[in-house]
């Protein structure tokens, strides 16, 4: 039976591309079929390399699909009305990831931004499309100062929408982590109710396939995937 994981973060930059391509590799690493779906990529323009490119150059082997990309760094559905494009609505990117499910053993959708970033003017988001895939969410939190309150806020907005959250990832654990950081190991999972389910180091996305498949497998454990599908259990 095919499972879908929705990948969010606390905001932008947190790193859910790295993280969504960890999760990739340590499924791939157990022989899953993996395809990561990218419904709405914005500030790039048509001929550079997406975060759908970056995941498929970090774990090969993996299918990639991106469904739209618009030029402005804004949330996806601001960008398409500058663009004059259709937006994604949350339906497309739920139909997108029901079609990878067909031909593969894991889905993970990466949103755009956090997650209640506007897919389309209507108002549809990410959470959206979890609800319609009945699909736990990964939250990808900072590991420094404030992301106490960013990380609780988002799993709050996810219980609120009756949505299972699988857990935190930290995107990026600083070589020489401060006081906060440190603390935060603790107070993740204590404050937001979740567990946390990894802190993937600092650059990894500059590591060769070989090297994050290994890093991946060992942050984020061999096969975390089956406890989350009974994350709210």
């Amino acid at each position: 039976m095919s499972a879908t994981v929705v990948v969010t973060g606390t905001g932008t930059g947190v790193g859910k591309t790295i993280v969504t391509a960890a999760l990739a590799a340590v499924a791939l690493a157990a022989g899953q079929r993996v395809a990561v779906l990218k419904p709405a990529q914005t500030g790039i323009g048509p001929d550079e390399p997406g975060d759908a490119d970056v995941v498929a150059a970090l774990v090969p082997g993996v299918t990639v699909r991106e469904l739209a990309r618009y030029p402005d760094p804004l949330a996806p559905a601001t960008a398409a009305r500058r663009a004059g494009r259709p937006p994604v609505t949350p339906d497309a990117a739920a139909g997108a990831a029901r079609a990878l499910a067909r031909d593969h053993d894991l889905v993970l959708v990466e949103g755009a931004g956090g997650l209640l970033v506007r897919f389309d003017d209507d108002g549809g988001t990410l959470a959206d499309v979890a609800r319609s895939l009945g699909a736990p969410v990964v939250v990808v939190a900072v590991a420094g100062l404030g992301t106490l309150n960013h990380s609780s806020l988002t799993v709050q907005a996810l219980h609120a929408r009756g949505l299972v959250c699988a857990g935190v990832v930290v995107g990026e654990w600083p070589d020489t982590p401060d006081l906060a950081a440190e603390c935060n190991l603790a107070d993740l999972p204590a404050t937001t109710g979740v567990p946390l389910l990894g802190a993937l180091p600092a650059r990894l996305g500059t590591a060769p396939p070989d090297r994050f498949r290994t890093v991946a497998c060992h942050t984020l454990g061999p096969s975390p995937l089956g406890r989350w599908q009974d994350a709210g259990s």
